[in-house]
């Protein structure tokens, strides 16, 4: 019986130890965190130690899987290339050992709302799942029979994945990010095109035509770009159209009032699905009813409701001003009430706060961050602030200006006032339909 690692007791890590289990393996767990195990785990006769890693669990390993929160440069993965132990990640031991394809969708932002759209949409056709960052583990379902994985993929997953090919790689952008992790932005952008590269190219490449780094990337693989044409396979907006075209051929159209998401930034995971799904047979048909009935996923600029001309959105999601500037460019011509604030990251908010100006009403502060954001704001022309002690409190003001939109998109962190952006965002919810009756 062959011995295999697992580091983490995360969801990945516990998906992998019990996969490997169920096919033979003799797994060891290994967690650096004093933490407790599930005993379930243990009765499947997995070994499990806490608190540490231990030579004893590592020697002997055919090889290991690591869990998307262990850098490469940790102590734990140094000594397992010292020791020639290769290292891959839970989807690459999915993509190993099952014959489903994936569908692999990776950017700094957008990527989880076109994962569990591109999901919804191939689900009414073919028996597949949102997996990876979004949903469950792909090794939880390997056994499952799939068509197809809909995987959002994290660039710490792609660059512990050395040979997963997919059927379609999506780029949906790249700004900075995770840099500390690896350790540059280059290394940043080298992981996540591993993907639309040999000797991991996928058969289709679809790539963000207004992205600076992205519209002339050389992906390889049949490229489909989106967000504005450019060649004969291009997904794109025009007159108030999504517009998908193939070889120069328009094969699909359909109104963008249909589509229930709001924002460029959500037209162009749309024009990702899109593509996805076509190229994966789908009927036109299917595609549209598919569309019109999704939901945004929670605390992405989900719509909560309306009531009285006012409609209310919850972006809790949004824990950073480059998040939040992509909800605040979204409701062009409205009158937007935006609650802000939170406990403060302290990065610029220069462009934060030229968007504010070009596209909001009043902001409504809460928060630790409150005195800073508004003083940036008025150094930055903008004057029409008001402060609230609490959520609830902003979003009776809010109501009280009866303005086209009320939106939450904080701009910061949670954890002065909520256990997480998810909590918060509950609470906005909680708090607005109990304002309007629902």
């Amino acid at each position: 019986m062959s011995k295999v690692l697992v580091l983490g007791l995360s969801k990945s890590g516990i998906a992998a130890a019990k996969f490997l289990k169920k096919h033979g393996y003799d797994v060891y767990l290994t967690e650096s965190k004093n933490v407790e195990a599930d005993p379930e785990l243990e009765k499947l006769g997995i070994h499990i130690e806490t608190g540490g890693h231990s030579l004893k669990f590592v020697e002997g390993s055919e090889f290991a899987v690591t869990s998307p929160g262990i850098p490469p440069y940790s102590i734990i993965i140094e000594l397992l290339r010292l020791k020639n132990i290769p290292v891959i990640s839970e989807l690459e031991l999915a993509y190993r050992m099952s014959d489903t394809p994936f569908v692999a969708i990776t950017g700094t932002n957008g990527k989880t709302t076109t994962t569990a759209l591109t999901a919804h949409i191939f689900e009414k056709k073919f028996k597949a799942k949102a997996c990876g960052n979004i949903g469950q583990p792909p090794c939880d379902l390997a056994d499952d029979k799939l068509d197809y994985y809909v995987c959002e993929m994290s660039s710490y997953q792609i660059a512990m994945s050395p040979t997963l090919t997919p059927f379609i790689s999506v780029w949906t952008n790249f700004t900075p990010d995770h840099i500390d992790w690896h350790q540059g932005i280059e290394n940043y952008f080298a992981a996540k095109a591993k993907i639309f590269k040999a000797p991991q190219a996928p058969k289709y490449s679809v790539l963000n035509a207004c992205d600076e780094r992205l519209k002339d990337f050389p992906a390889e693989g049949t490229v489909f770009y989106f967000g504005e044409r450019k060649g004969a396979n291009s997904c794109y907006v025009k007159n108030g159209e999504f517009i998908y075209e193939k070889e120069g051929v328009v094969e699909f159209t359909m109104s963008v009032e249909d589509c229930p998401l709001v924002g460029e930034h959500n037209y162009q995971n749309v024009q990702c699905a899109i593509i996805c799904a076509k190229l994966a047979g789908i009927d036109n048909q299917t595609i549209k009813e598919a569309i019109k009935e999704f939901k945004s996923p929670a605390h992405r600029l989900e719509f909560v409701g309306e009531k009285d001309g006012t409609s209310f959105y919850n972006d809790s999601k949004a824990t950073n001003p480059e998040a939040a500037i992509v909800a605040i460019k979204s409701f062009n011509n409205k009158d937007v009430v935006l609650i802000a604030g939170g406990r403060d990251k302290n990065t610029s908010l220069k462009e934060f706060c030229d968007e504010v100006k070009k596209h909001i009403k009043t902001v409504i502060l809460i928060g630790e961050a409150a005195d800073r954001f508004e003083k940036n704001l008025q150094n930055g022309g903008f004057t029409n602030i008001l402060r609230a002690e609490s959520l609830q409190s902003a979003i009776d003001n809010g109501i009280e200006l009866k303005p086209d939109v009320v939106l939450l998109s904080p701009a910061c962190a949670s954890f002065d006032m909520f256990k997480s952006y998810e909590e918060r965002g509950d609470v906005f919810k909680d708090y607005v339909l109990s304002k309007i009756g629902k």
